[in-house]
């Protein structure tokens, strides 16, 4: 399965996204997964094992409980790949992040109370 295919899934990216706080129990995937796409224990293992299958997990078995990570290698051929990509996307990146740090500066500038004049002695008189 091409890694496109395993990361098209909805699932299997929200399964990802509970790894990358680190290893976590099937029961606990499942319990989420569950929850919050409404599909079977018996679905959700069968995403687990396509992520393991496919070696963007791994698993450990730690008495009765097995034990799921990320294994970010897949992830960085991904991330390989998409560097032929990022000139479409870098550049505008990086001109919004300049339009939003002037964007702040005109802000805060225009929110600055006027400057005193510091420089009149008040205390000469004395």
């Amino acid at each position: 399965m091409h890694a496109f295919d395993v990361l098209g899934d909805p699932v299997r990216r929200r399964i990802l996204e509970l790894l990358t706080d680190g290893e976590t129990t099937a029961g606990g995937l499942c319990d989420v997964i569950r929850r919050e796409f409404g599909i079977s224990q018996p679905a959700v293992s069968q995403h687990l094992k396509v992520l393991r299958d496919n070696g963007f997990a791994t698993v450990r078995a730690e008495g009765t409980r097995r034990l799921y990570a990320v294994d970010p290698r897949p992830l960085r051929e991904v991330d390989r790949w998409l560097d032929n990509f990022r000139r479409f996307w870098t550049p505008p990146l990086h001109a919004l992040a300049t339009e939003l740090a002037r964007g702040k500066r005109e802000r805060r500038l225009r929110e600055q109370p006027p400057a005193t004049d510091d420089t009149t002695d008040h205390g000469r008189d004395r």
